[in-house]
């Protein structure tokens, strides 16, 4: 089979299609024939070797690439009950020291990587949905509002930000949404009902909207001290990017890491069926153009995900 690999660390250009045989499904493991598998800023972390680098794993001599994937079971292992082959499936791996990911011909994953891909829903557009749905879910949970209450969320045009604030609004949660001001009618659709441009002042703009701060804050663009601040005294604030800034006025602040969660990724793959959130695809490739997709990825603006198609 074909399989995206990384061998060495460096631009788009390092990036590998190897061929190697199909993993056997062990003990409680599925095999997965790919559908889709899309690109996240986590493959770039691979590439780039960061995660080397900071020791979220140990130096190898090959990377796989690839969380998120949607596909069919083509065989199982002992021991799985929940699935047979045939089932349509969509998974999601956290696992970076493992030689093969997602983005590949086939994908070995174990039973609880996986949940059941609703009937009539598109494969390579339900590849979208594990890593930044599963986060916004759990940042969300992190935070641990209630309805009513209010939700900042930066960055909310974003990939995680746009699930964040179709789960919010399921929550019924207040939100004000910070992104770039050609995206207002869109962060608005996904159920913000305030707006800050990015352009403007954060902090002020909020407090103007809500007096002494919001509830919660959901920091998806990295702004740290200057999206906390807009907090309310003993809120909570949650960044994706691992730049929580110290605490401050009794504010609970959570440097979230996502992980693999096969039911709750059964609840959210059952809200893409039903139409609550939104499966977006900005651009398909084909496997052997990954280099491609990486290159679109740095270039930014995306309002969607970009899936590889084995």
């Amino acid at each position: 089979m074909r399989a995206a690999v990384v061998k060495r660390f460096g631009g788009p250009e390092v990036l590998e299609i190897v061929e190697t045989p199909a993993p056997e499904a062990g003990r409680g493991e599925v095999l997965v024939k790919v559908a889709g598998a899309s690109v996240n800023f986590a493959d770039v972390l691979v590439r780039e070797g960061l995660n080397v680098q900071y020791g979220a794993v140990a130096q190898r001599g090959q990377y796989g690439l690839g969380a998120d994937v949607a596909g069919t079971v083509a065989a199982i292992g002992e021991d799985v009950t929940r699935f047979t082959a045939g089932d349509r499936v969509v998974g999601t791996q956290e696992r970076l020291d493992r030689d093969l990911g997602t983005q590949a011909e086939y994908v070995l994953l174990r039973d609880w990587e996986l949940a059941p891909a609703p009937a009539g829903t598109d494969l390579v557009r339900l590849a979208t949905l594990g890593l930044n749905a599963t986060t916004a879910d759990q940042a969300l949970d992190a935070l641990a509002l209630e309805p009513a209450q209010w939700l900042l969320v930066t960055g909310a045009a974003g990939g995680v930000g746009l699930y964040t604030l179709e789960l919010a609004r399921l929550r019924s949660l207040r939100v004000i949404a910070q992104a770039g001001a050609a995206d207002e009618e869109l962060v608005r659709k996904a159920g913000a009902e305030l707006f800050v441009p990015r352009e403007e002042d954060l902090v002020p703009a909020v407090l103007s909207f809500v007096p002494g701060g919001v509830d919660g804050a959901i920091d998806a663009a990295n702004l740290a001290a200057g999206a906390a601040d807009a907090v309310r005294h003993g809120g909570s604030f949650v960044s994706l990017l691992n730049s929580a800034p110290m605490a401050r006025r009794q504010v609970r602040t959570t440097n979230l890491a996502w992980h693999t969660d096969g039911e709750r990724l059964a609840k959210l793959a059952a809200f893409a069926g039903t139409g609550l959130i939104t499966l977006r695809v900005a651009r398909t490739f084909p496997l052997e153009e990954i280099a491609q997709a990486h290159q679109t990825l740095a270039g930014g603006g995306l309002r969607g995900r970009l899936v590889l198609v084995p």
